[in-house]
């Protein structure tokens, strides 16, 4: 049952005064519940029960902590309808999404708790002493990694399982050793509420300390700032926009002491379609990413926003195909009014700067928080002219771009901010002459695809999420796959320790 309020810990409390309602984006009504922002006191008491349990968390056994994992996982899928209905009424995605972001959120937790069962994940070394080496001795060393300590987590807008309360930054902070504090995104605050129960009640059956976990609301900065700012967090885990992760890791670096923050921001997911595919697959291809660009109502972070072609006598033909196929595909609910505005704020930005002209937009009526799908096109010099045309349009909206020649092709990607990811699509016989593309995309990219669609980030130990500034804060980590564990932890060496001192993992 959803209460609007917040969990200090095991316990439910809500003692402020300030308060906020989600919005049922398909009605454009309110939801009933209103969620109480969490005081500063009840934000230092969560803080204070996330250190205390990180004392006793941090040696949990990780076969205990995949006990935790998989209870929570059993959990959520107890919560059953309930759930899938407040994910549904909170962000105006059909059920069946909701369905299968719940699978794989309960598919990352059992990843991780597989992952930790055992120590192979943290790598160690070991380098046995030599005393009677010349001309100095060597001195037994033995290294591995240790949690860096509680963890503050923001919910997500557009994946409220996966990205957000049990989504993969809390799984991986848990599985790591640190307590996690979430803050709820205010756009599903019931559906975050819920999750949390279901947290907090594995915790309990686990037996995990009180403080591994808690849950606050709250519609402004307040909270999060004043998470971020607190000495006892050390870390923090953000998806969303440049602006509010800029933000926030700003925050983090100007504390007395900075913390890391792993911030997943803007992507535009430049696709580059050679002449030879167009020529031989055109309507393949555009259906293919007419259907991707719509997914979601372009709602992933890895929609593609920027297609980049060499024009030839094909182009416009594709152009005009890809349009009329995405227009074709009937509007979408997004999932707040607030993004819709961002929207259309955002798109009529881009297809106002000067040679950018709107190929085809759905004109008939839709309604409110309703996206009408939208192709537009540029040649390559104006788009090198004017990085306003660069800006991410987070909805069904897509850029094609007509470079004149390869070499301008090339210039245009380096030319770009970093990215989640790149795609190629081009024929077989074509790789040896895709060298200095591919040269170009890896350096501005996480992940890069072949005869692919970005949409879909497979969870599995080789994938990327992540990749230069600003698609994320740093491009070293994933967010996505059993790697993102590694964000949590830090490397720490024993020198000539007793073997009764060290962890049991480096006692061999």
């Amino acid at each position: 049952m959803i209460t609007g309020k917040n969990y200090i810990g095991n316990k439910l409390s809500a003692k402020g005064t300030i308060s906020h309602k989600t919005i049922n984006p398909k009605l454009n009504l309110q939801n009933e519940t209103a969620f109480i922002e969490a005081t500063s006191e009840e934000i230092e008491e969560a803080v204070q029960l996330a250190a205390a349990a990180f004392k006793a968390f941090r040696k949990v056994s990780g076969k205990d902590k995949a006990n935790f994992l998989n209870a929570i996982a059993e959990e959520i899928l107890a919560l059953d309808q309930e759930l899938i209905d407040a994910y549904t009424t909170e962000s105006g995605l059909p059920e069946g999404r909701a369905i299968g972001e719940r699978g794989r959120t309960i598919m990352q937790l059992k990843s991780f708790a597989d992952l930790v069962e055992n120590e192979d994940w943290k790598g160690n070394r070991f380098d046995a002493a030599i005393p009677d080496r010349q001309p100095l001795p060597k001195d037994d060393l033995r290294k591995t990694v240790i949690p860096i300590g509680p963890v503050v987590v923001f919910g997500a807008s557009n994946f409220p399982f996966a990205f957000s309360t049990a989504g993969g930054d809390t799984a991986s902070a848990l599985a790591a050793g640190c307590p996690v504090i979430v803050k709820a995104h205010e756009m599903h605050s019931g559906t975050s509420e819920l999750v949390a129960s279901a947290i907090i009640k594995a915790a309990e059956k686990t037996g995990m300390p009180n403080g591994v976990f808690s849950h606050l609301s709250g519609r402004g900065p307040v909270v999060g700032a004043t998470l971020v700012k607190n000495a006892k967090i050390k870390g923090v885990g953000f998806t969303g926009s440049i602006g509010a992760g800029r933000a926030i890791f700003d925050m983090a670096s100007k504390r007395e002491e900075p913390i890391p923050v792993y911030a997943e921001m803007g992507s535009i997911n430049p696709v580059i379609i050679t002449p030879k595919a167009i020529a031989t697959r055109s309507e393949s291809i555009a259906s293919t990413y007419a259907g991707s660009i719509t997914l979601g109502t372009g709602q992933f972070c890895t929609n593609p926003g920027l297609i980049l072609t060499i024009e030839d006598e094909n182009t416009e033909a594709f152009i005009n195909d890809l349009a009329k196929k995405t227009v074709a595909i009937e509007a979408q609910c997004m999932l707040h009014p607030n993004i819709k505005a961002g929207f259309d704020k955002n798109g009529t930005s881009v297809t106002s700067q000067e040679g950018v002209v709107s190929v085809s937009k759905i004109e008939t009526a839709v309604a409110d928080n309703y996206a009408a799908s939208q192709v537009a096109t540029v040649s390559g010099a104006d788009f090198l002219a004017n990085p306003k045309i660069h800006q991410e349009v987070f909805g069904p909206f897509s850029l094609v771009v007509k470079s004149k020649n390869e070499e301008e092709l090339v210039e245009i990607i380096e030319a770009l901010e970093g990215q989640l990811t790149g795609t190629i699509i081009a024929e077989d016989d074509e790789t040896s002459n895709l060298v200095d593309i591919v040269d170009a995309l890896v350096n501005r990219v996480g992940r890069i695809i072949f005869n692919g669609v970005p949409t879909g980030v497979e969870v599995c130990p080789s994938m990327q999420h992540g990749g230069p500034y600003p698609a994320s804060s740093d491009a070293k980590f994933t967010s996505v796959g059993t790697d993102a564990i590694k964000r949590w932890v830090r490397p720490i060496s024993y020198q000539s320790f007793p073997m009764e001192l060290l962890p049991e993992s480096l006692q061999k």
